[in-house]
Formats: C-alpha cells, structure tokens, sequence
C-alpha cells in the first residue's frame, strides 16, 4: 500500500538530512583535502551498502550479480567524481549559490532522456528546459563584473548528476535497484581509496567527531530515501528533493554568513518553477 504523506514527510527529512550533508562536507574541504574527505565519507557508505545486501534475499552474491559490471562499475565512477566536484563547489562557492545552480539537473534530465534513452520529449519540456537555463544565467550573470567561473563547478556537477540519473535509469533495465545500489557503494568505496589515500592529511580530533556525523548523515539519508520510494510513488515526492537546497541555503546563510544575492534567488526561483513544470509534463506523457 502507499502512503503519499507519509512519502513527503520521508522525503523532507531526506534533504534535510543531505542538507546536513552538505553543511559537514563544506566544514571538512575547507579544512582538508576534498579527495580524502569524500574517500573517508564512501568508506562509511560502502560499509552500509554492504550490510544492506547481505539483508537481502539470496544475500551478497545474489544482489551482486549483474551482466553488466563495467557499465555498472562507471556509474559509481562517475557517481563519486560528482560528488567530489560539487563539494568542491561548496568550498568555493558556499552551499546557497551551488546548490542554485546544480537546480538545474532535473531539466538536464529531460533533455538528455532523449539521446541517452531514446525517450521522446515534447516541445512543453523544452520550453522548461530553455526558460531553466535562462535561470542559470541569472545566477551566473555572465559578462558582469562580478561573474567567477568557479560558478561552472556546481553545473558540471549538476550535468554528472543528470547522465548519473539517466544511466540508472538505464541499467534498470536489466538489474534491480538494490544490485545498482551495492555497486554505486562499492565501485565508489575502492575507486575513492585508490585515488584518495594519497592525499591522506592528519586530521584533529574534534574533526573526526565532524566526519563520524557525516558518514551517519549519508547512510541515514540514504535509508530515508529508500523508505520514502517504498511507502509513495516517485513522481509525488520528487518535487519535495528541491527542499534540500532550502534546507542548504539556510545553513549557508546561519553558519557559514554567505549573503543570498538577488539574481541567485530569482533565477533559483526561475530554475525551480521551470523543474517542477518538467516533473509534470513527466508524469503526464507517462499517464
């Protein structure tokens, strides 16, 4: 049975949870290596995706077999190459004008269906798509003076996060969710160490109690998320994610004294009326 409110009230603890998320990463790659911070963080994940697996019926070896590992192994590639650009936009950029921009990934869905999985999109979600992008330039305000290219960090972010998407999408066509699971964790939990371990920094102890509460925050939202697409349908919950950068530009603002321009919150505001259109036009050809 699905419980629709019980689904959105999951999902905003979700991106809250993610918010919190992103608030200790920003702390952590001020301080350290953002290469170290996120291997340290997939170790934790890895670990919980793992004991997750083995709950599974038939186990470990049953939720691991796939016919397509390599295509499965350069989702979690690419999954954890993500994840170390956006936090390296949180450090600098700050988590209000990222996540403005990395808004936009919804829309980069739409528009990437079509080539990745020959899906049609109408002219209705195009005009999203165009009215989205004028959002990002809103934000962006290219040919200002103020204009940084460190602002492409969270839209390459956002395209990574958009082909992630799509690429599962993809291989659930032949694997189920839980198989895609334990290799996004795992490919991610290796591929990170082999990269990260040698940019290994000391790190304090009052940082390590900072870095605990980040693995528990990516493994809690994690299972919050998981929860929330068991007990309602996708399609009723996913306009709430857009919570999360809520949620994150309201730490930006208490903890970290970023400023909410003007252009940011209008073309976030642009991005968001623009994605939730895109949602529905959705939902609607799939009807």
């Amino acid at each position: 049975m699905t419980n629709t409110r019980l689904g959105i009230w999951l999902m905003l603890a979700t991106t809250l949870v993610f918010a919190a998320q992103d608030g200790l990463s920003r702390h952590l790659a001020s301080e350290y290596n953002v290469i170290m911070v996120v291997m340290i963080r997939y170790w934790f994940f890895a670990s919980f995706v793992v004991a997750i697996s083995m709950r599974r019926p038939g186990g470990l070896r049953a939720v691991a077999r796939t016919s397509q590992p390599l295509f499965q192994i350069f989702r979690g590639v690419l999954l954890f190459a993500e994840i170390c650009v956006m936090v390296l936009a949180f450090v600098y950029l700050g988590l209000v004008e990222s996540h403005a921009v990395f808004a936009i990934y919804p829309l980069l869905v739409a528009a990437l269906s079509g080539p990745v999985l020959g899906e049609r999109v109408g002219w209705r979600r195009w005009v999203a798509i165009g009215v989205g992008f004028l959002g990002v330039l809103l934000i962006l305000k290219p040919g200002s003076g103020v204009f940084s290219p460190y602002a492409f960090i969270p839209l390459l972010s956002a395209l990574m996060f958009a082909l992630y998407g799509l690429l599962t999408r993809y291989a659930a066509r032949r694997d189920t969710s839980a198989t895609s699971f334990f290799w996004t964790g795992v490919t991610g939990g290796v591929g990170m160490t082999a990269i990260g371990i040698w940019f290994w920094e000391p790190m304090s102890g009052q940082d390590w109690v900072w870095m605990g509460m980040l693995c528990l925050t990516g493994a809690l939202g994690h299972w919050l998320l998981i929860r929330c697409y068991e007990v309602a349908e996708a399609h009723k919950v996913q306009p709430f994610a857009y919570f999360q950068m809520v949620f994150a530009s309201i730490m930006g603002v208490v903890l970290f004294g970023e400023v909410v321009e003007w252009n940011v919150a209008l073309g976030a505001a642009v991005v968001v009326a623009a994605g939730l259109f895109a949602l529905w036009r959705e939902r609607q050809a799939t009807d």
